[in-house]
């Protein structure tokens, strides 16, 4: 396992990180608990979860793990978030400080921690001020409840918003952005990525497999079968992120995959992996496994750098479909004048 500091901070997480939005649903608190010590065991010391995975479930399971394991949460960095409804009142959800600081302390108590080291946003709130809600972030750094700020969800103009204001107000800065990012859907490099090269903040991608196309388990025009985290309907995932079955630029991505994970006799999902983890900005790649061989082979990602040339080969097959402006040849010959 390679590390390296989180965003702008000087603290050390894993460039894995064990995502647990299986834990308590899919994958039982006994799968998840042998999750939990095999991403330790290979070095890994970056765990990532949220209140609404599993209505609260997933935290309990990891706190009940670290509870059993004397001294594991001082080696390890601990990131939640907050934003989505967790019962029927209409303050139960959003970004308010009445609901975060409800948020944080279930969250607190259901994990068995005194802090959490990353506390996040996990989506943008239309109705509240984001000046609320940095300011109940920073509240919270003070008051030792959370050590650092993050968000999730984040479109680029709210991100560099947010930055701003934190900056401008002497409040805790934002360190991360979790967004979705992978070989299928590399939408924030239009924005988001510049923002946090900008301003020093830390990408944690999620759905790095891309729902599990990246696998390779899906074919031309067959239905998947077998369990999924997708659930059992046999057509799950063929229409996950949009009609990817019938898009040409899917299966040129997914070939080009295949060629290197051939070549290097590993899996699809390690030459995926290793293709994020070296993209600009990211700190942390996050891991969303629903069983400890699923997690195996992932970690098989660790350490692994694909040479210049086959990373270029994913990168172009992989290329984002865009108009000729703003993102596209015309706009970036634009940005790119110097008089």
């Amino acid at each position: 396992m390679e590390y390296r500091t989180l965003g702008g901070t000087g603290t050390i997480v894993s460039t894995f990180c064990l995502g647990t939005m299986t834990f308590g649903n899919e994958s039982s608190e006994e799968v998840s608990h042998a999750q939990l010590d095999r991403f330790v065991e290979a070095g890994g010391n970056f765990i990532d979860t949220a209140d609404v995975y599993s209505h609260g479930v997933s935290e309990e399971v990891i706190g009940r793990w670290l509870a059993a394991r004397l001294g594991a949460r001082d080696r390890l960095v601990i990131a939640t978030k907050g934003r989505f409804p967790m019962g029927d009142d209409p303050n139960s959800a959003g970004l308010t400080r009445v609901h975060l600081s409800h948020a944080l302390d279930a969250s607190l108590r259901r994990l068995g921690v005194d802090t959490i080291d990353l506390y996040q946003a996990h989506a943008w709130d239309p109705l509240t001020p984001i000046e609320e809600t940095l300011a109940f972030f920073d509240g919270a750094v003070r008051a030792g409840k959370i050590r650092y700020v993050g968000v999730s969800n984040f479109l680029g103009w709210q991100l560099q918003k947010a930055a701003t204001i934190t900056q401008f107000r002497g409040l805790a800065p934002i360190v991360t952005l979790q967004p979705q990012y992978n070989l299928l859907a590399r939408e924030i490099e239009f924005e988001l990525v510049d923002v946090c090269r900008n301003e020093n903040i830390g990408i944690l991608p999620w759905s790095p497999l891309g729902g599990g196309w990246l696998t390779g388990k899906y074919q031309r025009d067959s239905t998947p079968t077998g369990a999924s985290r997708l659930g059992e309907d046999p057509g799950r995932g063929m229409e996950a992120y949009g009609p990817r079955n019938s898009d040409t630029r899917t299966w040129r991505i997914l070939d080009a995959v295949r060629q290197v994970a051939e070549a290097h006799g590993v899996s699809m999902s390690q030459v995926s992996l290793s293709w994020l983890a070296d993209r600009p900005a990211v700190t942390s790649v996050i891991l969303g496994a629903r069983t400890v061989e699923q997690l195996e082979d992932n970690l098989g990602a660790a350490g692994l750098h694909l040479p210049q040339k086959e990373t270029e080969l994913l990168t172009e097959a992989s290329t984002p479909v865009v108009g000729e402006y703003p993102y596209g040849q015309q706009g970036t010959a634009q940005r790119d004048r110097r008089i």
